[in-house]
């Protein structure tokens, strides 16, 4: 690894992670044409530590609701914008996030051996075609209930929760469009569907990289550690801005369009890595 190599994974990683477009597909993918194998263990961390980072801007940007989360309260005793009080409390996130943590735990080592060119290119063309299946659904057949996170049901977190295992199961389908078609499938607006995928993405990506991290933590040393703080400061940025900007277009940014771009991808996969 090199300093422009961190960059690169770093820029890719914070622009992937939270779009519905699969951030695993494009590692794999960056990885295969700058020429290096990104299944050594050491290359296994540096993707921990980056999804690290991009956490951390989710965090920032959603400190208010998660704070309100918490129960938090100003200093004038009114409580911070998102609190339980207004809707949406801590049951809703528990519910979204349980079912794939649970799968995760279980299917820890059946997940890894998914991992590969082959299934992430089927996962993009299905995942592509169950998001195009979702907006047609959620603008015709479903009756919109939720139209902000506050409106939220704990049985619609749920039912998120559960599409949530697809991406789990299927490396490349890519979790923020399963979390995102899963709400609109159950009768969640698209912005709320958004802000919640978003949102849940927060503990369950922070337990499962913490979880491989007791694997991997060996491998932070004096000749690793430089790359994997500018991989890490580099995704932090780049997932800050692209959420900011995906949530401000987000009228004008359909499923669809990601759709497209998915089935894009997967043809590169086939033709450039698979042949």
């Amino acid at each position: 690894m090199d300093t422009i190599t961190a960059i690169i994974l770093g820029i890719v990683e914070g622009i992937t992670e939270f779009i519905p477009v699969s951030s695993t597909g494009h590692m794999i993918l960056t990885s295969k044409a700058m020429g290096f194998d990104d299944q050594t263990d050491i290359m296994k961390t540096f993707e921990i530590v980056i999804q690290l980072g991009a956490i951390l801007a989710i965090a920032i940007v959603y400190w208010r609701r998660i704070l309100g989360l918490l129960g938090l309260k100003r200093k004038d005793k009114t409580t911070l914008v998102g609190s339980p009080s207004k809707g949406l409390d801590l049951i809703h996130v528990i519910l979204g996030i349980a079912p794939a943590l649970i799968v995760a735990f279980f299917a820890r080592d059946f997940i890894k051996s998914l991992f590969s060119a082959n299934t992430v290119v089927w996962a993009l063309v299905a995942g592509g075609i169950f998001m195009i299946f979702a907006e047609w659904f959620n603008k015709t057949k479903s009756k919109v209930t939720a139209h902000d996170l506050d409106d939220l049901t704990y049985k619609q977190a749920f039912l998120i929760g559960l599409y949530q295992i697809i991406s789990v199961l299927w490396p490349g389908f890519s979790r923020s469009g399963s979390t995102i078609s899963g709400g609109m499938l159950s009768g969640v607006s698209y912005k709320a569907s958004a802000d919640f995928s978003f949102l849940i993405a927060i503990p369950i990506m922070c337990a499962a990289s913490g979880y491989e991290l007791l694997d991997s933590y060996r491998y932070f040393n004096s000749d690793t550690i430089g790359y994997f703080a500018i991989g890490f400061f580099v995704a932090f940025v780049v997932a800050y801005l692209v959420v900011l900007a995906f949530m401000k277009l987000i009228q004008r940014i359909r499923l669809t369009h990601f759709a497209i771009y998915r089935f894009v991808l997967a043809a590169v996969f086939w033709i450039f890595i698979l042949n």
